[in-house]
Formats: C-alpha cells, sequence, structure tokens
C-alpha cells in the first residue's frame, strides 16, 4: 500500500524534472548576424506590408515567426487559416432587438479583440494554402483593409502568413489572386550555418532596420523615380495576370504590387540594405521578372530621357557603355510604341542613326527590328533609314512590317 502511495508523487517528480530538462532545451540566446532573408522579412513589417512565407513543411517559418515576435516585442497571435470558417473572419451576424433599424452587426473573434485592445501584434496566419477557396475570399479584407467583421485592427498589428508549395501541403490549394496580389511573397530556405548554431542554442537576431532620417527624402524620391520611370519605359508591365494557376498564386505586377515595390524600395533605400535584400523584396512584390527588371533599371537611373532624345535626334547623347546605350535605345523604341506617331517614329530612326555614328552597331539590330515594326502603312520610309539599311538587314523578317520595310530601303 505504502508503494502504491508513493507513485503518484514520484511521477510528479519526474515530470517536474521532465519539465526542467525541457526548459533548459527551450533556453536559446540570439545573436547578430547577417541573415538576407531574416532581413528582408523584417523590412517589409517595418514597412507594414503583408508578408507570405512559402517553404517546405518543417523548415522553420513558424519558429522565424516565434522568434521575430519575441525580438521585436510584439504579442503573437496565430490563426490557422485551415480550420475557421469564412464567418470567423468576415464576422459572426449577430441579430440585435430591431435589426430592420439597427441591422445586424458582424461580430468579431476572440482574437481580433484581443488584438484591438493590445493595441499592437504580429497575426500569423499560418497554413494558408490549406485554406478553402471561401476562407481565402474572407481573408482578403483582413488583409489589404485590416478589418474582421465590423472591426478595424489597430495600425500596430503587422500581418505575416506562411504556406507550404502546394505538392507538400495536407489538401493544398492553390492562392486565389486577388489573394496572393495583396502580398509580399518571401521563399524560406534553410540555411545549415544558421540550423546548427541555432540547434546550438544561438539563432539570428531579428531586429528592425535602421532608418536614416537625413534620407527619408531622397528614398521617397529614388523610388518614386525608379519605379514610374520603369512603367513609363515598360507600360505592358504595369498589369500583367499570370497566365498559369500556380503563378498566379504567387507576386506578379499590378498597380497594388507596383505600389509594395515603391514603398519596399523607400524603405531599403533608407535603411542602407545590401542589394540582395532589395532583391528578394522587388521580387516578392511584383515577380521574378519585373522585379529583376526594376533592379536593372535601377542601375541606369542616369540614362537620358527618352522624349529629350526624341526632341533633338542629330545631337542626342547616348551613354557610352554598351548596355546602357542599347537600353536608351529600347527605351525610345518604347516611347514611341507608348504614343506613335509618325513625326516621333521618324524622329526615333534619326536617334539611331545617331547612335549608329558614335557607337557600335550591333547594338542597333534590336532597336531597329522594334521601330520598325511599329511602322503604320501610311507612313513612307524616312530618309533616315537608308543609312540603317544594312542594320535592319541583319535581322531576322518576323513579321510583314520589318520586310516591307527593309524592301522599301533597298529600292
Amino acid at each position: 500500500m505504502t508503494s502504491t502511495a508513493l507513485l503518484p508523487a514520484a511521477s510528479t517528480a519526474q515530470l517536474a524534472l521532465a519539465g526542467s530538462l525541457l526548459d533548459r532545451l527551450r533556453a536559446t540566446t540570439t545573436e547578430a548576424r547577417p541573415d538576407e532573408q531574416l532581413e528582408a522579412l523584417t523590412l517589409a513589417v517595418a514597412a507594414d506590408l503583408p508578408v507570405l512565407l512559402w517553404g517546405e513543411p518543417g523548415i522553420g517559418k513558424t519558429a522565424a515567426l516565434t522568434q521575430l515576435a519575441a525580438s521585436l516585442e510584439l504579442p503573437l497571435t496565430t490563426v490557422i487559416a485551415s480550420v475557421h470558417e469564412p464567418s470567423d473572419f468576415s464576422g459572426l451576424p449577430v441579430v440585435g432587438d430591431d435589426p430592420a433599424v439597427q441591422g445586424v452587426p458582424m461580430a468579431p473573434p476572440q482574437w481580433a479583440v484581443e488584438l484591438v485592445r493590445a493595441g499592437r501584434g504580429l497575426l500569423f496566419l499560418d497554413e494558408l494554402s490549406t485554406a478553402t477557396p471561401a476562407v481565402q475570399a474572407a481573408l482578403l479584407r483582413v488583409v489589404l483593409e485590416r478589418r474582421v467583421g465590423t472591426l478595424q485592427l489597430p495600425p500596430g498589428v503587422r500581418i505575416v502568413a506562411a504556406a507550404n508549395p502546394r505538392a507538400s501541403a495536407a489538401d493544398g490549394w492553390e492562392l486565389s489572386p486577388p489573394l496572393a496580389n495583396r502580398f509580399v511573397h518571401l521563399y524560406w530556405v534553410h540555411d545549415p550555418e544558421v540550423v546548427v548554431r541555432g540547434l546550438g542554442g544561438v539563432w539570428p537576431r531579428a531586429e528592425l532596420p535602421r532608418l536614416d532620417p537625413d534620407r527619408m527624402a531622397e528614398a521617397v524620391d529614388l523610388a518614386r523615380r525608379a519605379v514610374c520611370g520603369f512603367l513609363r519605359a515598360r507600360p505592358t508591365l504595369i498589369h500583367r495576370l499570370p497566365s498559369t494557376e500556380t503563378r498566379r498564386g504567387g507576386a506578379w505586377p499590378s498597380p497594388r504590387s507596383w505600389e509594395a515595390a515603391l514603398t519596399l524600395l523607400a524603405f531599403g533605400t533608407a535603411a542602407d540594405v545590401s542589394r540582395e535584400v532589395l532583391a528578394l523584396l522587388v521580387r516578392g512584390a511584383v515577380g521574378d521578372g519585373p522585379g529583376l527588371e526594376l533592379l536593372a533599371h535601377l542601375d541606369r537611373m542616369d540614362l537620358p530621357d527618352p522624349e529629350s532624345l526624341l526632341a533633338v535626334p542629330p545631337t542626342a547623347e547616348l551613354p557610352v557603355r554598351g548596355d546602357l546605350r542599347q537600353a536608351a535605345l529600347e527605351s525610345v523604341v518604347a516611347a514611341v510604341g507608348a504614343r506613335p506617331e509618325r513625326a516621333r517614329w521618324e524622329a526615333a530612326w534619326g536617334v539611331l542613326v545617331r547612335a549608329m555614328e558614335s557607337g557600335a552597331p550591333d547594338l542597333l539590330v534590336a532597336p531597329a527590328t522594334a521601330l520598325a515594326a511599329l511602322r503604320r502603312d501610311d507612313w513612307e520610309v524616312p530618309a533616315a533609314m537608308e543609312r540603317l539599311a544594312a542594320v535592319v538587314g541583319l535581322t531576322r523578317r518576323a513579321d510583314r512590317s520589318v520586310a516591307g520595310v527593309a524592301a522599301a530601303v533597298r529600292r
């Protein structure tokens, strides 16, 4: 009887020891060390943009968010999207005394009320790719407008989500294009050194970017000039919905995502982040192709305005460096394509002649071909094209317009 009576006490003692051992295992520290993806995440959080972390199961997305919340001293609220109903995000209808007069308010869930009460926090929407289309639709207002039912989340709340690719998600769905386009997409991968040191008890420290107050105005001006100048030269990229369902569930260009890219570029400039971190963020907002093109455009910010080149073709000042010169010529062609007029088309040929006189003629093949394709049937071939006949002849006559122009020049 005595041994039986001692068993509960012995079990309790062992459980206490087990708890003590678990506490020791969970006791970790952090260190300041370069971590590009963590730096990109914290900058997007500082910019108050919703972030979506993509990664295979077990890669450490949830652990990264937990550590981020602890480092930033933000209360963490985790909501598993796939186990909730649409009404948990759009609000539950509550019938009052006289709904015909007062209407039917949509009561928010408890987690939203607690976030409002705290006034700040990190809302973590986990397992987003396992949420049904109906739940994804209900999340649209939460992510963009920060509204849950009739409740407005305070400005101090930041939103981060996590998802597994559909192939590795349990009963996974592709993200709907409207929901996907509201996020900055970051692809979370493991760094062996980070994992090893973390399991040893030392993880990278998540720190908010240090914004330079003296560079605020410069950062905003640069971001606006870069994005607006790029889209002026590449107007077809302002909105481009991908053709496949999988790509629509990721980052793609739209006016909304370009606004996010502009914000990230301004924050990145003010914080003086590395080019690698800036690339992760910009590509995560508008997609790989458009993002890389914007980054290349940043390198060419000193390129001349295509309208100024079209205004004075004979004396146009073109960059000396080959890639920048070709980019300048392509921007001239794009400007004509955006506003095709005969006088502008002829002026563009004058710019190409100027480029041939002052640089390598092989750079003219692509812009000359594209410019020839813009010709209207009632536009005569300008005299400037006679000097470019050999260059145009090098191109593959891919369409009837180019073939017609080349034939007219050879007459």
